[in-house]
């Protein structure tokens, strides 16, 4: 039992962190190759149409590879999970039909659309694209929905036998606070991500002293969305903090491995925890108050330490931690680069910084990394319970022989680590051959 479990979990890990690699670019892409498309129908500008056909290349392909990675993560549900798919079916289903019904034949047809169309058709075109770039939202709000009654079960009733959820009120499932919390943190880390694989590219041109308008505007749009997203992402993570605390609280204790109930938190700069003997192994640099800051909104506020859950419903503290500590420090360093990347732009020294220009290009998978940590958080953050509160992730899975999920799991991974190579080779071709930006 304890293997299948373990391999269920690790299966549907693999799927959803390499499917959710495509999906923040897809996002972000969308909106802006439709603000490009926009610009060149109303200007007539061929610097915006170049962009519009450089950047549109990279969205089709991450759009067409990550649609595929998303196929296998939707029949786990039936096949590796199918008590929670029981139990939850009812609430489950409704957002996700919509999802497919409504977003994706959105994204799906108009995305074809924009491909065929030819520049005669430019207002058609750049209104396919929005299209896209709506579908594309519309479907992360639904999958959030579902995600978000998990997190925060509203709107339902418990059968008297305990066996599933019924939905009893649609509204409250879709006003769900948790949805919008990490609907809108989830767009801006779409949206820095984005901001960040363009300045890395238009970095790479500019060594190479390509530095035509294509990538001189680009680099100009990103640099300045990059700076507005990283600035808010903390701003809505404070609030989310203080809100997840409440809702979890062994998901807000773990975030900062806060062992013990109290006031006046100090919040450590240095620290080690360890769950085996239920604290930490070191704390150094510690600021008083600011944990209880952070997770209350005041400096005197009360925080429920890890000790005093009930051990059986406490998430593996040390995953959450150090993924919650690897995401702050990302952040910062997104906020710094991107405005050393502003001054140097405004100052006319953009072009001659080898040093930054080389930095930026390293950093494109930073985003990613800061975007698996922060999904580790929420998702780990919240075992045992695969539904909060309501079914334990250990009752949601089928009974299922622990040879087939091995196999099927090494399956998966060999094929979607092809697709990650693949989709690598193609962009990094597209990038390459791209100097002159037809």
């Amino acid at each position: 039992m304890v293997e299948l479990l373990l391999l269920s979990r690790i299966q549907f890990a693999i799927t959803v962190a390499f499917h959710f690699l495509f999906v923040p670019l897809t996002l972000g892409l969308a909106l802006l190759v439709a603000g490009m498309e926009t610009a060149y129908y109303r200007t007539r500008d061929e610097t915006w149409r170049k962009m519009a056909d450089f950047w549109g290349r990279i969205f089709k392909i991450n759009f067409a590879i990550g649609l595929v990675t998303g196929l296998a993560m939707t029949f786990q549900f039936g096949t590796n999970w199918g008590a929670y798919s029981e139990f939850m079916g009812d609430v489950f289903g409704s957002p996700l039909a919509v999802e497919a019904l409504l977003a994706f034949f959105l994204e799906g047809t108009f995305f074809g659309v924009w491909i065929f169309l030819d520049r005669n058709r430019q207002k058609l075109k750049a209104f396919s694209m929005w299209m896209v770039a709506l579908g594309t939202n519309i479907s992360a709000l639904w999958i959030i929905t579902a995600n978000g009654f998990m997190q925060n079960p509203v709107g339902y009733e418990l059968l008297a036998d305990g066996s599933k959820v019924v939905m009893t009120d649609f509204f409250a499932l879709l006003t769900n606070s948790y949805v919008w919390y990490m609907l809108v943190h989830t767009l801006l880390s779409a949206y820095l991500l984005t901001a960040f694989l363009i300045i890395g590219i238009c970095s790479y041109h500019f060594l190479k002293k390509n530095n035509n308008e294509v990538f001189s505007r680009s680099f100009r749009i990103a640099i300045v969305l990059a700076l507005i997203t990283s600035i808010l992402l903390p701003v809505l993570g404070h609030g989310y903090a203080q809100y997840v605390t409440e809702i979890q609280p062994a998901k807000g204790a773990a975030m900062d491995a806060i062992w013990e109930t109290g006031a006046s938190v100090p919040m450590y700069l240095i620290q080690v925890p360890d769950a085996s003997t239920g604290s930490n192994s070191i704390e150094l640099l510690g600021i008083p108050g600011l944990a209880s800051f952070l997770y209350t909104g005041s400096f005197s506020g009360t925080i429920t330490g890890l000790n005093q859950i009930p051990a059986d419903e406490l998430p593996p503290v040390e995953m959450v931690f150090w993924s919650f500590k690897l995401m702050t420090v990302l952040g910062f360093l997104f906020i710094a680069q991107a405005l050393a990347g502003l001054y140097l732009q405004k100052s006319g020294k953009l072009y001659y910084s080898d040093k930054y220009l080389k930095l930026m290009m390293w950093s494109i998978p930073l985003p990613y990394i800061a975007i698996i940590a922060g999904w580790n958080v929420a998702e780990v953050g919240r075992q045992p319970w695969i539904v909060y509160g309501l079914l334990k992730t250990a009752d949601g899975i089928s009974s299922v022989p622990v040879s087939e999920v091995l196999f099927s799991t090494l399956l998966i991974s060999a094929f979607y680590l092809a697709l990650i190579v693949f989709e690598i080779y193609l962009i990094k071709k597209t990038v390459v051959n791209a100097t002159g930006v037809d």
